[in-house]
């Protein structure tokens, strides 16, 4: 059970900050993001819970060098626990808790909505001034809807196509499971769930298209619909960055997403390739904390400012 004073958030603002951390593509690094922000946040003074939800690959506890303890979200999930609270751990560093993902794989990597719903309401009851959320990979419903309990969606890309093009799917299909929570509308609903296949007989290709289409049905439900299109604002990280070329993916895509989707991404950094990063999983210790002068933990710790500014990259031309 975690005691660190989980009483009243510090954070400026008050209340506490959900972070999601997500990929798209499996191997992005999201993991080891999401562990160096949480070590990063706590080492600031602030409190930090880390939820580890890849329900069907948990691994987040690795990279804090802790084995499983006796109780994780499988006992959540399956109620030997009433309270999320009472899973959380401790870790070796001051104001960081965290709670481990399921250990039955096979059980827990599909939960019933019922219980997707229970995980959601207990996370977002959880207080301290940030709790970070890892996400398992690809774009399920389950994993989307736990992108969109956050109050900042952060998306984790490498510089290569296979990674870059999974991420404009995993953006597009985030947005339209957001839409169709929204709305009761049945055939507004009807249109968002077609629209949701890429090669829909509609002709639906992006959320401006979608919005045209639910407008025609229905234009205030449709404007409704455009508000909540300028207030998506995922973040994007890119990682192992190796040349200009790289970092400038980020930008790519965030004039992309604003020309073609609508959405405005907010790139919030980039993560500097660095051998450090694979000795620091080999050894199962956080990079931050290891090697707090490495290149990637140097980023690491420029991203964290800009999160908690809510700042993003800008272009220097």
């Amino acid at each position: 059970m975690l005691n660190i004073g989980l009483s009243h958030s510090t954070r400026i603002g008050g209340g506490t900050q959900i972070l999601a951390v997500g990929g798209g593509k499996g191997g992005s690094g999201k993991s080891f993001i999401a562990a160096n922000l949480g070590v990063s946040l706590a080492k600031r003074g602030h409190r930090v819970i880390m939820v580890d939800t890849d329900l069907g690959g948990a691994n987040l506890h690795t990279f804090l060098g802790l084995s499983p303890p006796q109780f994780t979200l499988d006992d959540f999930i399956k109620k030997r626990v009433d309270n999320i609270r009472s899973v959380i751990v401790n870790t070796e560093i001051p104001n960081l808790g965290l709670v481990i993902g399921a250990r039955d794989i096979l059980n827990a990597a599909n939960p019933k909505v019922h219980q997707k719903l229970r995980i959601i309401r207990h996370i977002k009851n959880l207080d301290g001034d940030y709790v970070i959320v890892d996400l398992g990979a690809g774009n399920s419903f389950n994993v989307l809807d736990f992108f969109l309990l956050s109050d900042d969606g952060i998306l984790v890309v490498t510089p290569e196509p296979t990674s870059i093009e999974n991420a404009y799917r995993f953006i597009k299909s985030a947005f339209y499971r957001k839409l169709r929570t929204l709305t009761c509308h049945p055939e507004a609903r009807q249109v968002i769930e077609t629209a949701m296949n890429q090669r829909n007989e509609r002709g639906i290709r992006t959320p401006l298209d979608l919005i045209e289409a639910v407008e025609f049905i229905d234009g205030g439900l449709g404007r409704m619909l455009m508000r909540e299109v300028e207030g998506f604002r995922p973040r994007l990280i890119v990682n192992q960055v190796r040349t200009k070329e790289d970092v400038d993916v980020g930008f790519t895509m965030k004039s992309a997403c604003l020309r073609f989707f609508a959405i405005n991404l907010s790139y919030v950094g980039y993560i500097a390739y660095d051998n450090e990063v694979w000795q620091s999983v080999q050894r199962k210790r956080p990079l931050v904390l290891e090697r707090p002068y490495a290149k990637a933990s140097r980023c690491i710790a420029e991203i964290t400012n800009k999160l908690m500014k809510k700042q993003q990259l800008t272009f220097n031309f």
